[in-house]
């Protein structure tokens, strides 16, 4: 069967595959366009597959919230900057997002075995797939994690254009403006301050010992410090760890946009709920940020250019 271009354009969009492996998928199939895609995605499939070493340690993070009482953030990673700047890679981690939300995946593997949202005859695994060999980098859907409102609502902040993706849980009885307006502050807050817990009613007692099982050890090994009376050391002790606390709960930070620059997260969340009339609290938060704990390649783009001269 003679290939015309209007059959390569319309398979191109399709599946955004280059031109010429449109072109050569159609001559394998005699011009059979679902065997063509079919083609396509195996070929994408073995492209990804020797992609699959690179480090995958760019991207981004986006959060899709649903009716104001669901949201999902997720990762989704590239090898370099430049594609995570990409409108083909943004729509797709928006549609990674969408899936989220409305999935009932309790981890990765139940997630990438959904059938994906777009088109119930892929999975997510799929669509992953045939994504690396439109883009033509290696690319990683990381995690997600979904949050359901049980009383009052959620909201989302988005930080340096996708580096940092956070979702707040509030706790309230009543959801308007001014509650969204208090949420979407403290997401900022988090964004920018990266507490661990909401409270010190969090944190379990066997990690304040281990902390001050740690302190009381530098102590020690200090030749001054370690001369003074127990009482003296143990509220030494006392104060470092309550400074750490005080680093790492959220409603015990200093809250960001405070006019005294002293009133803290929980005193502000006070301020608000006198405001309102009703109890407003965070009842969780999460916090993604791209690339965290990955390591990334170091790449020396001079001789990269070299090597491929001389391959």
């Amino acid at each position: 069967m003679a290939i015309t271009a209007a059959m390569v354009k319309e398979l191109r969009e399709m599946t955004g595959a280059g031109m010429m492996d449109c072109k050569k998928a159609l001559n394998e199939t005699d011009g059979n366009m679902d065997e063509a895609v079919e083609f396509l995605r195996k070929n994408g499939q073995a492209k990804a597959e020797k992609k699959a070493g690179r480090i995958a340690a760019e991207g981004l993070c986006t959060v899709m919230i649903k009716d104001d009482k669901t949201a999902a953030v997720v990762e989704v990673n590239s090898e370099t900057d430049f594609v995570a700047k990409n409108d083909t890679f943004k729509a797709f981690v928006d549609a990674v997002a969408t899936q989220a939300v409305n999935s009932d995946a309790a981890d990765m593997e139940a997630f990438m075995a959904e059938a994906w949202n777009e088109d119930s005859s892929k999975t997510v695994k799929d669509a992953l797939v045939e994504k690396v060999a439109v883009i033509g980098e290696n690319l990683n859907i990381r995690r997600f994690e979904k949050v359901v409102a049980e009383n009052g609502c959620v909201v989302s902040y988005i930080h340096g254009g996708g580096r940092i993706g956070v979702i707040v849980e509030a706790d309230t009885a009543v959801v308007n403006d001014t509650v969204k307006e208090a949420m979407i502050n403290i997401a900022m807050q988090i964004a920018a301050l990266t507490p661990k817990y909401v409270s010190r009613n969090e944190i379990s007692d066997e990690y304040i010992a281990h902390e001050k099982e740690i302190l009381r050890a530098q102590i020690m090994n200090d030749p001054k410090e370690s001369q003074k009376p127990e009482k003296v050391i143990n509220g030494m002790i006392e104060g470092r760890v309550n400074k750490e606390l005080k680093e790492i709960c959220l409603v015990d930070q200093v809250y960001v946009k405070a006019e005294d620059g002293k009133q803290t997260v929980g005193k502000y969340l006070e301020a608000v709920s006198k405001e309102i009339g009703q109890n407003v609290s965070v009842k969780r938060f999460v916090r993604f940020e791209t690339g965290e704990g990955l390591e990334k390649k170091q790449e020396d783009f001079a001789a990269e250019v070299a090597a491929q001269m001389n391959a």
